[in-house]
This record gives C-alpha cells, sequence and structure tokens, in this order.
C-alpha cells in the first residue's frame, strides 16, 4: 500500500482519481492548490504525486519542483487537459515520471500511478542499499562458540523481534556493527532499511545535519535541502555507532526524538514524524561519561533499555582458532591468493597476543600472513609482532619510571586522553602549526589527526 498525494483545483476531479486509486489500496491525500500541497509536502512522505498542471495559485511544474527538493526519489505524474509538446518536454527536462492528458481512462491513470510508485521504491532502496554498503570486514554472522559469544548470540535473540532500543558496548573492531545488523535482521523491520552513522566523523553541526537533515539555507553551504538519516530510516533501524561522543546539543535533540518520534529538520519549524528503531553503540563507559556529566543520564537509560557487551578478543581465545580458519578461507577468495593453512604453532602465538585492535586486527594479520608467507602453510613467523605486544609479556620493570609514579587509582581512560591530547599539541608546535608534519611525526594520517583536533578542541 503506498502514500500518494493528488493536488488539483477542482474538487470533481480529485474525487475521481482518488476513488480510481482506491482500487489499488492506496492511501490517498488531496490538496487543492499548489500552497496546500506545498505545506503536505513539507511534513509527509509520499510515494507518488499527481498534480494537475494550470491552478490558480501556480502550476503543477512548482509542486514537482517542490516535491523533488524535499524528496529527490518520489515520481511525480503530470496531469493536463492543455497538453502541448513543449509542456511535455519541459516536464521530463525537470523531472515528472509521466504525462498524462485530460480526458484519461482510469486504468491508464491506475497503471501510471502503480508504475510510478515502483519507480519510488526502487530509488529509494538503490539509495539505501548505497547507503549501508558493509563498512565492517568479517562475517555477515555473529562468530564465536566460546560462552561469552554465545550468550551475547542469546540476548539478539530475545531483544531482536522487540521494539527496544539496544546498546552495544566493547572496544573497538569488536564487530558491534555486525550485532546492530544482527538485531535489525531478526526484527519486523528486517525488509526495511538499516542505516549507520558514525557520531564521530562529524562535528556537532554536520552531525545534526546528518541524523536530523536541513532545510535550504539553514547554514552557510546549505544550498538545498537534505533528507537526515532518520528519515532514510523510517520504518527500519538506525544505528548510532560512537554515539558517546555526541554533543551535548546533539543528545538533547536526540532525546526528544525518542520520545516523541519526532525530528525537526535543522532550519526547520515544522516537526515530522518517524518511525525509527535506535541501536547505539559505544567503546567508551557511558555510566562514567554520566557521572562526570559528559552525557545525559536520561538519554542514557533510553538508549540502554537492552544493552549487550561484546568481550574483546583476548578475553575470548578459544574462539582464535575458528576465526582463523574463517578469515582464511574468506580472504584467500577475496584477494585472488592460494589458501594456506595455519600451523597449531601459529595460532597458539596468536592465543598469546593481546590484539588491541580485536577481531579487525585478526582478520588484517590473516590477510597480510596469506599474502607474504612464503611456504604453503603460515606458520608463527609470519605473524611478526614482537614480545612488546604480546598479552603476558609487560613485566612492572620495563615501565617507564612516570609510571610507576602514578597514583594507584586513578582514571585510565582521562590519563591516556591527557597524554594523547600533549603529543599532539607538542608535535603541532615542533611543526610550526603544518599539521601534514605534524602527522607525520605522530604516524596518523591527515584525517585521524584532523578527528583528533575536533575531538580534544585543539585549535592550530
Amino acid at each position: 500500500m503506498s502514500k500518494i498525494l493528488i493536488v488539483d483545483d477542482e474538487a470533481n476531479m480529485r474525487r475521481i482519481l482518488a476513488s480510481n486509486l482506491a482500487f489499488d489500496r492506496h492511501t490517498v491525500t488531496q490538496a487543492a492548490s499548489v500552497s496546500e500541497a506545498v505545506g503536505l509536502l513539507a511534513i509527509n512522505r509520499y510515494d507518488a504525486i499527481i498534480t494537475d498542471q494550470k491552478m490558480p495559485d501556480g502550476e503543477g511544474l512548482d509542486v514537482l519542483a517542490r516535491a523533488h527538493e524535499v524528496d529527490p526519489t518520489v515520481a511525480v505524474v503530470m496531469l493536463t487537459a492543455f497538453a502541448t509538446v513543449e509542456l511535455a518536454v519541459e516536464s521530463m527536462r525537470q523531472g515528472a515520471f509521466d504525462f498524462i492528458t485530460k480526458p484519461f481512462q482510469p486504468d491508464v491513470v491506475r497503471a501510471a500511478a502503480r508504475r510510478a510508485c515502483e519507480h519510488t521504491q526502487l530509488l529509494r532502496e538503490n539509495g539505501l542499499l548505497r547507503m549501508t554498503i558493509d563498512r565492517l570486514e568479517g562475517s555477515d554472522e555473529i562468530f564465536g562458540n566460546s560462552a561469552a559469544m554465545q550468550a551475547v548470540r542469546e540476548r539478539i535473540a530475545r531483544v531482536a523481534p522487540t521494539h527496544a532500543t539496544v546498546l552495544i558496548t566493547g572496544e573497538t573492531g569488536t564487530g558491534k556493527e555486525l550485532v546492530a545488523r544482527a538485531v535489525h535482521k531478526g526484527s519486523n523491520r528486517a525488509r526495511n532499511p538499516f542505516v549507520a552513522v558514525n557520531c564521530a566523523a562529524f562535528t556537532e553541526t554536520l552531525l545534526e545535519s546528518e541524523l536530523f537533515g536541513h532545510e535550504k539555507g539553514a547554514f552557510t553551504g546549505a544550498d538545498r535541502m537534505r533528507q537526515g538519516l532518520f528519515e532514510a530510516a523510517h520504518e527500519g533501524t538506525l544505528f548510532l555507532d560512537e554515539a558517546g561522543e555526541m554533543s551535548a546539543s546533539t543528545q538533547a535533540k536526540l532525546l526528544r526524538v525518542l520520545a516523541e518520534g519526532k525530528i525537526l529538520r535543522v532550519g526547520s519549524t515544522k516537526p515530522r514524524d518517524v518511525d525509527v528503531r535506535v541501536v547505539a553503540a559505544t567503546h567508551r563507559n557511558l555510566e562514567e561519561l554520566v557521572k562526570q556529566g559528559d552525557f545525559r543520564q536520561d538519554l542514557y537509560y533510553r538508549l540502554a533499555v537492552v544493552p549487550i557487551h561484546l568481550p574483546p578478543l583476548r578475553e575470548r581465545t578459544e574462539d582464535i582458532p575458528g576465526l582463523c580458519t574463517l578469515f582464511c578461507r574468506m580472504a584467500a577468495q577475496d584477494l585472488k591468493v592460494p589458501l594456506r593453512a595455519i600451523r597449531r604453532d601459529a595460532i597458539e602465538k596468536l592465543q598469546q597476543y593481546a590484539f588491541p585492535g580485536n577481531i579487525r586486527e585478526l582478520r588484517n594479520l590473516i590477510e597480510r600472513a596469506l599474502i607474504l608467507a612464503s611456504g604453503s602453510e603460515i606458520g608463527p613467523e609470519d605473524f611478526p609482532f614482537g614480545p612488546e605486544t604480546s598479552s603476558g609479556s609487560s613485566q612492572t620493570g620495563s615501565l617507564p619510571e612516570w609510571i610507576e609514579s602514578l597514583p594507584e587509582s586513578i582514571s585510565l581512560r582521562k590519563l591516556l586522553e591527557d597524554v594523547e591530547r600533549g603529543l599532539i599539541v607538542r608535535a603541532l608546535k615542533t611543526s610550526d602549526s603544518v599539521q601534514a608534519e605534524a602527522a607525520r611525526r605522530l604516524e596518523l594520517s591527515r584525517s585521524d589527526l584532523s578527528y583528533k583536533l575536533t575531538k580534544f578542541e585543539i585549535k592550530p
């Protein structure tokens, strides 16, 4: 069942069109003028629009232009009693889907409406497909036979069929997006869009625009209206990765959406209804951030209705052999290289490694070994991490003296952030604020350095 907007100043014509479309069980909304249609387009989303060309306060081409400004995917069918070649050409040039002249046969209008709705659906599905390309490397399934991963799968199975918000926690690289996708796949929204956004990748203003959309002229550079991800995920799932990095302003707006089911585009005063399930993820301790005043307590309780924690790989080393087999097979196929077996002593070496990058790092090591290994099998020598990176190799005596001088009770997260911030500031000072040089000295990419400058609010 599709939503169709009919725009015509003749009440009898609107009634005839609505009656014909009712046979196909469409939900029909009627507008008697261009201005009324523009108002409806501002607050509703339609699958197709059928509009007359000649109206007292404007033309169907005005409706077409506004419709595509609000939603570029919606198909518009032009209807007119004054058909000319020039009008038909201009309608198609401006993006009209079809052109029908009055008087018309009911079957012709019904067929045009059906094709228009299918065209809109196809465009939206293609757009969402591009948006939801899997950005995580690895399997589509939650892999692991350890007790911890069995508990994760059991919780996913319990929460997926509900409408509850989910908060996924775990270190970077543990597969939080895979869990979010599994929750979506197991829900009654599985046939609808899954849209993901990394909250840490945007500044405050850009993140709000990304989530809620914006109107034309809302801020510098907003040269056209843009639909937000909440609208794109309507009736589906929105995955907020690194939700702990949201600003206070964005947190407040997100809380309002979760409470009321309405979004407000940046620069707009008209709320729009959305039906979206939110799944959030973070590598940070949100409870600690709440205590520090950096994260809203009410938003935390809204997000953490059902928490799911992903353990780091070093805490489930029994899963490493199976993951190695899986990643070897996948990497050999993706990289077009010969498939090699991994020797037992090589797997034992991996099981003794701390894996700060977790699953993502393991796959990286497997791919590198497959490419560079000289023998028919992958041995421990093909995993070139030294003893200083092994999980059990660090000894207290080898620690820097300044670490020994620290108090026994200390916030590790704050200490690491202070050290990271200090090193970045020092690199900028010694490189005369040349960011490319500072990034080189810190062995970071330019994008990584730019993100950290924003995160720590460092102004070069």
